[in-house]
């Protein structure tokens, strides 16, 4: 291969990578195509080359189709119906502030205002809300439900690396013509999961993650998020 074919297949490749995780988004609707077990495999075994301190690799995976996910679901929106027993449940591990700082919160309020409008859900349906919120316990009626666990015994790294692996299955999956939706809603309801999956003690549940093809003629997969410049992130010093 000469310099000039090679300069050609990384510039393939570049584009490649780059468009898969530039055109990935949080899919909130699913059609009911089936994904098959194979598809499923290929992307964690790809999303499994991710990054780890030591590389002790610290993700555990349940993957839920069919009668399993539905169980699961059911149990859990049973759950978030009952505003007594849904109040007792907490994360684990703080997830998010009780206090937004800025510009976080604002940045949360502009995006689940932009969510909320393209539903047609008003700031007083508090139904609605809920509704919608609950939808995220039914993986969206994806195909495919897959829930995180993570050992109790590591620390904060490895919190981090499990967050390049989700990113490895989000973009893998893009790149299949796959949809994802990473969502934290599934930790405050690890007791539920835990007695669902028959989890071990030594499990915490890190999130869920709904997989599918999406249903592009549905509002809510219209949303993009915005995204700041490099410049209002970053300094480059030299």
């Amino acid at each position: 291969m000469n310099c000039q074919d090679h300069s050609e297949l990384n510039r393939a490749a570049v584009a490649s990578v780059d468009a898969a995780i530039e055109q990935r988004r949080s899919t909130r609707a699913f059609l009911s195509t089936p994904v098959t077990h194979q598809v499923v495999h290929d992307i964690l075994r790809v999303a499994s080359r991710a990054p780890s301190g030591t590389n002790i690799q610290p993700w555990k995976v349940y993957v839920l189709a069919g009668e399993a996910k539905e169980q699961l679901s059911h149990a859990l929106l049973k759950v978030h119906g009952d505003p007594e027993k849904s109040s007792t449940h907490r994360h684990e591990q703080p997830y998010y502030p009780q206090i937004w700082p800025a510009p976080f919160g604002q940045r949360r309020k502009a995006l689940g205002l932009r969510l909320y409008e393209l539903l047609g859900l008003a700031r007083d349906n508090k139904q609605g809300m809920l509704h919608q919120h609950g939808r995220n316990l039914s993986f969206f009626d994806a195909p495919v439900g897959m829930i995180f666990t993570i050992s109790r015994q590591l620390h904060l790294g490895s919190w981090i690396d499990y967050g390049c692996f989700l990113q490895n299955i989000a973009v893998a999956a893009q790149a299949r013509g796959l949809g994802t939706c990473i969502q934290a809603a599934f930790a405050p309801l690890h007791q539920v999961i835990r007695h669902n999956l028959q989890l071990s003690q030594d499990e915490m549940v890190v999130c869920g993650l709904s997989l599918g093809y999406p249903d592009l003629s549905k509002a809510e997969n219209s949303l993009v998020s915005e995204r700041e410049p490099v410049s209002a992130f970053a300094e480059f010093r030299s």
